[in-house]
C-alpha cells in the first residue's frame, strides 16, 4: 500500500485531469433529491428517462376534435417509437460516450501489477518471462469475466404503480450496486477463487444468486424491491440517485428481507453496515468504522444468537467538489489490495459504473449502460443461459476522472477477517498523509491520533480512547481539510 502513495506523490501537488475527463464544475454523480445543480449529462439522461412517461401516455381532451386527436396520437406514436429505438438499441451507449467521452477497451501497455478485488496479477515480463506474464494476463481476464454483470433491462413488469418497464438511462447506480452486492454473495457462498465454469451444469449457488437479482418483485434484490426500499432516501422509478442514498437503500432492503425470513433462510446472509454518520449523513471529516457498531450490527443480524457474523461494509464518500482530490487517489488505489475489497460504486459524472480493479492510474470497470432484454432465471435451472450476466470486454478509465461522489464496499467473512480489514485500514490511514478515506475506532468519542506501530504495542489494553490507528482529518501539521467533504 505504501508503494501507491510513493508512486503518486506528484498527484498531491497538482491535478493532471484532461479536458475530456474532467467533470464539469458543480456536477455530481447521479444527483439525488437534494441536489440543486444538474450537469449536461443529467439533462440528457433526464430527457430519455422521462421519454416513456411523456410519450407513452395518451390522453384525450373532451373538447378536441377528431382530427386533432388523430394527429396528436400519430405524433405521439412517432416520438414513442423513436425514443424506444434509441433507448433499446446501441444508441444509448453512443449517447453516453458523446456526453462523457469514450472509455478505453482492453489493457494498457503497462506491465505494472493489476489488482482485481484483492487479487494481484503480475504481468511484468522483466522478472518472470513472457510465458508467466501471458498466463497471468489470461487469469486476470478469466477473473474479470467471472464477475457478475448487471445492465439496463427492458420488458420487465412495471415498477410499482408506474408504467415504467425499463431502467434505461436512469438505473445505472442501482445496477452498479446490484453488481457489488452480487459479488459479496459470490464471495460468501462460492469463495473468491470461484470462476464461471465453461461447461454446464452450473453451480446451484451461482444460479440462486442470479435469481435473486431478477427483474420482478418476486426476486429479493430486484430493481423493483430496491426502489420500494429506498423511497425514504429519494429512490423512485425514472429518477437518478447518488451513492449515499443507494447504500442506505440496501441497508433498508436487507433489514426488510431479514424480518421476512428465518435466520437459517436469509437471502442476504450477512449484516449490512453503512459507514457514515446519522441518517442525514455527516460533514467535517472522514467516516469512522466503529468496531462497536459493526459488532452491534452482527449481533442484531443474528437475532442475538451470535457475537459475530459475515458483514458487508458500505462506505459512501465525497472526495472533492467537481473532481476527486488528488490526495485521495493513492488510498483509493490501495483499497483494491484488501482481500475484503468489493470495489467501488462510481464513474464519471452522471454515469455510474462498478469499478473492480486498478493498474497504476487506471481503473477497470463493469458498465451497466447496455440495454438487454429482461431475463428471469428459475432458481434450479442449472442449464440456464447466463451470458447476459457476464462481460468479456475489459474497459478502463483514468482514476482521476472519476466523479468525487462514490461508495466503497468490503466483505468480511468472520471476526478474524474483520480484524484483518481493520489492521489494513488503519495502516492505510497512517500512510495517507493526513487525507484518509476513512478511519477505524473501537468506540464513538473523541479520537486521539496514534501511529500504526503504537496500535500493535498497545494491543494489551493501554490505550484509553479505544482507537485503532486513527488519524485526524487534517494534515500532519493539524490543518483541516473539511472543505473537501460534502454532505453525504
Amino acid at each position: 500500500m505504501k508503494g501507491f502513495h510513493e508512486r503518486n506523490d506528484s498527484l498531491n501537488c497538482s491535478s493532471k485531469a484532461s479536458i475530456d475527463s474532467s467533470p464539469t464544475p458543480g456536477t455530481g454523480s447521479e444527483p439525488g433529491p437534494n441536489d440543486s445543480k444538474f450537469s449536461k449529462t443529467s439533462l440528457w439522461s433526464n430527457f430519455f428517462a422521462s421519454a416513456f412517461s411523456v410519450f407513452d401516455t395518451y390522453s384525450e381532451s373532451s373538447s378536441s376534435s377528431a382530427c386533432e386527436k388523430k394527429y396528436s396520437f400519430s405524433k405521439t406514436n412517432g416520438w414513442t417509437a423513436a425514443v424506444k429505438r434509441v433507448v433499446s438499441g446501441g444508441s444509448m451507449r453512443r449517447i453516453h460516450e458523446r456526453v462523457l467521452g469514450p472509455s478505453k477497451i482492453g489493457i494498457s501497455s503497462s506491465t505494472s501489477d493489476i489488482w482485481l478485488l484483492g487479487l494481484c496479477y503480475k504481468i511484468s515480463q522483466e522478472s518472470s518471462g513472457d510465458v508467466d506474464a501471458t498466463s497471468a494476463l489470461a487469469a486476470f481476464k478469466q477473473d474479470f469475466s467471472s464477475r457478475i454483470l448487471m445492465t439496463y433491462r427492458k420488458g420487465f413488469d412495471a415498477i410499482g404503480e408506474t408504467k415504467i418497464t425499463s431502467d434505461a438511462s436512469w438505473g445505472c447506480m442501482l445496477r452498479s450496486s446490484q453488481m457489488l452486492v452480487a459479488q459479496a454473495l459470490l464471495f460468501h457462498r462460492l469463495g473468491r477463487s470461484w470462476r464461471k465454469p465453461s461447461q454446464k451444469p452450473f453451480d446451484l449457488a451461482y444460479i440462486e444468486i442470479l435469481h435473486q437479482f431478477g427483474d420482478s418483485e418476486a426476486s429479493a434484490f430486484s430493481i423493483h424491491n430496491l426502489v420500494e426500499a429506498g423511497k425514504n432516501y429519494g429512490l423512485a422509478a425514472g429518477s437518478w440517485v447518488g451513492p449515499y442514498a443507494m447504500c442506505r437503500s440496501w441497508e433498508s432492503l436487507a433489514r426488510s428481507k431479514r424480518e421476512e425470513n428465518d435466520l437459517e433462510c436469509q437471502l442476504l446472509p450477512m449484516a449490512v453496515y453503512v459507514v457514515s454518520g446519522d441518517e442525514d449523513g455527516e460533514r467535517g471529516g472522514a467516516p469512522v468504522v466503529c468496531i462497536e457498531d459493526a459488532s452491534r450490527h452482527c449481533f442484531e443480524f443474528s437475532r442475538h444468537q451470535a457475537d459475530w457474523t459475515p458483514i458487508l461494509l458500505l462506505v459512501p464518500l465525497v472526495l472533492g467538489l467537481d473532481k476527486v482530490n488528488p490526495r485521495y487517489i493513492p488510498s483509493l488505489q490501495a483499497t483494491f489490495t484488501f482481500p475484503q475489497c468489493l470495489g467501488i460504486l462510481g464513474g464519471k459524472p452522471g454515469a455510474s459504473t462498478y469499478i473492480v480493479g486498478v493498474q497504476e492510474e487506471n481503473v477497470f470497470y463493469l458498465d451497466p449502460h447496455d440495454v438487454q432484454p429482461v431475463v428471469n432465471l428459475s432458481m434450479d435451472d442449472l442449464e440456464a443461459d447466463t451470458s447476459s450476466y457476464h462481460c468479456n470486454i475489459i474497459r478502463y478509465i483514468p482514476l482521476d476522472s472519476l466523479d468525487p461522489s462514490l461508495a466503497i464496499g468490503f466483505f468480511c467473512r468472520d471476526k478474524d477477517d474483520f480484524d484483518d480489514f481493520c489492521f489494513r485500514a488503519s495502516k492505510l490511514a497512517d500512510e495517507s498523509n493526513g487525507a484518509p478515506l476513512f478511519t477505524v475506532a473501537q468506540t464513538h468519542g473523541v479520537f486521539k491520533p496514534i501511529n500504526h506501530g503504537d496500535t500493535m504495542a498497545d494491543a494489551d489494553g493501554d490505550g484509553m480512547d479505544g482507537s485503532i490507528g486513527v488519524l485526524p482529518t487534517g494534515d500532519v501539521d493539524g490543518n483541516s481539510h473539511e472543505d473537501d467533504w460534502q454532505l453525504l
